[in-house]
């Protein structure tokens, strides 16, 4: 049987269509419309970072009409498109019922990174997920919304390792073009052009816009021929560069971020700084209100009744601090334009309210001027009290007016393509509608449906959980090939036996910050080879993770595990994948079986990589830190060691090292071999059932931004 052949005007409706969709990253956290970018190239999308744009470059025009004529994929590409545009054009929203003053005067969320996807590679780690997984979740929910952010044209850097196996960084050009962004347009269709004074000098910036579903983040970029050179740079890279580039990237966001708002005639109800990095803009806001004819001390109440601060930092190390020379030099044009003098300037970012000498505090200037301000985690809120009693001249931490909202992920963001394929099939089978599922997903009665075998039986958790353990192995034995750089015929041979199939496959993946104590599990080493030795019940471990720049200790992390993955017993048992990303992390959350966290407590603020591992059946075997605090229930993962903690450091350390080995080897290990006789782990995947019903739903985004919104946002 023919099918009639698609009109011209259908193939341009359906190749604009993509494109549009293309450079809306909606498409991130759709399977459908992924499926149909990896059908047009399937080594394209492999190669090109899973780049819809990219994809639509590789593609020409020509083959895509005639590939549309095909017609399956017309019909799965109209279907994508409807659900695309029933997803913008939505209504009844949770925002339109419970927010609607937002729609008009959104929320301003101000974030130095976000990440959205490893297509886009501007962020450095867990903030920049967060701020990512904030946004997708204020589309979900039809927030009102904005984001600022800055365009890092070289990203963050590409890690790779020299013959002693430490970390040396490299940096790759992005091209809009090939990147989902649009440019930010004025009413004549010419880039919009701001400008910000730091140094003495005009800094002119454009900007970028990322639609992510229905709200748009806006990213600055300085990459202008009027500029000097050294100013043009002032993007190229995320945090890059010294304390001066810093404030200069710091000015810019959240001074260039208030004006780029106001050229485009948003009128935010809430400026929403996620960390220190954008408190500048309170200064903006202030000048703004002098300007106008208020005076200094009315123009800092009114700014101060608009803004929220979340801080992310539960170490005095981790504040951003200027100098007084730093701050004369960047920032010469904040003091003229509040009419205060270097000192009174000084004053506004002083952690130690009148003592003299101290340097200018970000997250002081951030405290000073928002109406609140919140930790991440319960427990980072009360060390946040406790940090910050002495700013706020307070007797007691419990009178610290610093709140917490825990953290989240966007969780159908986050799902690897089999299980949110499984999950939707379930959601289906309850007779719901299919473009429903990224709603339902996130509610904790959809969840609670697992713990029910007429749902879902234990062979089908297992049988996840094996393809996702299959998925992961061959992607980690497809890049330590391409790590080796050179290979032979028979390194094919030789890295296909690395890693089982069968083996309790236990990650780790972060940024390799010394706090979080990536080889901790190494100090037991001697009986750490005994585990990977064991053929009855065989352990393996996957590392991943990047160490910044200037982080040698970091480094040497990374240079400790790396060796032993080469040079010790553990060859084969235990392996460190290059250049994490987004990708990386998706691949290792999705197929590990034991998601390892052991930071020494409390310096995790709250930790989001292992919300991301609950959906495919992955546990955490964390310390009682961050967001574990709160979320373990006794049967919903393991803990290593108490709610508690020794204050000596290297005590700590033992004490955890001996705790995670005894949590390992007694309760993990025994519990994934305890097989039936038709080899079904019944009560492991009890647990798992248990951790999907009680964690999947409350550590989201979706809940985290209704509670931003209730708690926060719609509150003066």
């Amino acid at each position: 049987m023919t099918t009639t052949p698609l009109t011209s005007a259908e193939l341009a409706r359906l190749t604009a269509g993509l494109n549009r969709l293309a450079r809306n990253i909606w498409w991130s956290w759709d399977q459908e419309a992924q499926e149909i970018f990896h059908e047009l190239s399937p080594r394209g999308w492999q190669n090109l970072y899973h780049n819809a744009v990219a994809i639509l470059h590789e593609v020409s025009d020509y083959e895509l009409c005639v590939r549309l004529q095909e017609p399956g994929l017309a019909d799965r590409v109209r279907k994508v498109l409807a659900n695309f545009d029933a997803y913008l054009d939505e209504k009844e929203t949770w925002a339109a019922q419970n927010a609607p003053a937002l729609a008009t005067h959104p929320v301003a969320y101000f974030s130095a990174e976000f990440a959205f996807h490893e297509t886009l590679p501007i962020a450095a780690g867990g903030l920049g997920a967060l701020a990512g997984d904030h946004a997708k979740s204020a589309s979900d929910l039809g927030l009102g919304f904005v984001g600022i952010s800055l365009f890092y044209r070289e990203g963050y850097f590409q890690q790779s390792f020299n013959h002693d196996n430490w970390q040396q960084e490299s940096y790759t050009l992005l091209h809009p073009r090939n990147l989902p962004l649009e440019p930010v347009l004025d009413a004549k269709g010419e880039p919009l052009v701001g400008s910000v004074r730091i140094v003495g000098a005009t800094i002119r910036f454009h900007a970028w816009r990322v639609n992510v579903g229905r709200v748009p983040v806006y990213l600055l970029d300085t990459n202008r021929p009027e500029n000097e050179p050294h100013y043009r740079d002032l993007t190229n890279r995320v945090y890059g560069g010294d304390s001066t580039t810093r404030i200069m990237q710091e000015i810019l966001l959240g001074v260039g971020g208030v004006r780029l708002l106001r050229a485009l005639g948003v009128a935010p109800s809430t400026f929403h700084m996620n960390e220190g990095h954008a408190a500048f803009l309170t200064l903006e806001l202030i000048r703004e209100k002098m300007a106008a004819g208020k005076s200094f001390e009315e123009a800092g109440a009114l700014t101060k009744a608009g803004c929220l601060f979340t801080t992310h930092t539960p170490v005095e190390a981790g504040h951003d601090r200027f100098s007084a020379d730093l701050m004369g030099h960047a920032g010469q044009k904040f003091a003229q334009h509040l009419q205060l003098t270097p000192e009174q300037l000084m004053e506004l970012g002083n952690e130690h309210p009148g003592k003299t000498g101290s340097p200018f505090c970000m997250t002081a200037l951030a405290l000073r001027y928002s109406r609140a301000a919140n930790g991440v985690s319960e427990l980072h809120g009360q060390v946040s009290r406790e940090m910050w009693m002495g700013y706020f001249g307070k007797k007691t931490p419990d009178e610290v007016p610093i709140g917490h909202v825990t953290n989240g992920v966007h969780l159908v963001g986050w799902m690897k393509g089999p299980a949110r394929r499984l999950w939707r099939s379930k959601f289906a089978g309850l007779g719901r509608p299919a473009s429903a599922f990224v709603y339902e997903a996130n509610s904790p009665e959809f969840w609670q449906n697992v713990k029910d075998p007429a749902f879902i039986s234990d062979e089908e958790i297992w049988a996840l959980r094996y393809k996702l353990r299959r998925e992961l192995i061959e992607f980690a034995r497809r890049r330590l090939l391409l790590q080796g750089k050179t290979f032979s015929q028979g390194d094919f041979i030789t890295f296909d036996s690395f890693l089982d199939p069968d083996a309790l496959t236990i990650g780790f993946a972060r940024r390799f910050a010394t706090y979080k104590r990536a080889p901790l599990i190494f100090d037991q080493f001697e009986n750490v080879v005994k585990l990977v030795k064991d053929s009855a019940r065989p352990v393996q471990f996957i590392f991943a993770g990047k160490a910044h720049p200037r982080d040698d200790h970091g480094k040497a992390f990374i240079q400790k595990v790396i060796h032993l993955s080469r040079f010790s017993e553990l060859k084969g048992h235990l392996v460190f994948i290059e250049n994490y990303d987004i990708h990386v992390a998706r691949q290792m959350v999705s197929g590990c079986d034991i998601w390892l966290n052991n930071p020494r407590r409390p310096l995790e603020a709250s930790g989001t990589s292992g919300m991301k591992t609950t959906p495919h059946g992955c546990m955490n075997l964390s310390i009682m830190d961050g967001w574990w605090r709160e979320g373990f229930d006794g049967q919903n993962g393991f803990s290593i060691g108490p709610d508690s903690h020794p204050a000596d450091v290297d005590e700590q350390d033992r004490v955890d090292s001996e705790n995670l080995y005894k949590a390992l080897t007694e309760e993990v290990i025994p519990g994934f071999f305890n097989r039936d006789a038709n080899g079904v782990p019944r009560q492991w995947i009890a647990k798992i059932r248990h951790s999907m019903a009680t964690l999947a739903a409350q550590y989201s985004t979706w809940r985290m931004v209704q509670e931003y919104t209730q708690k926060y946002y719609l509150t003066r």
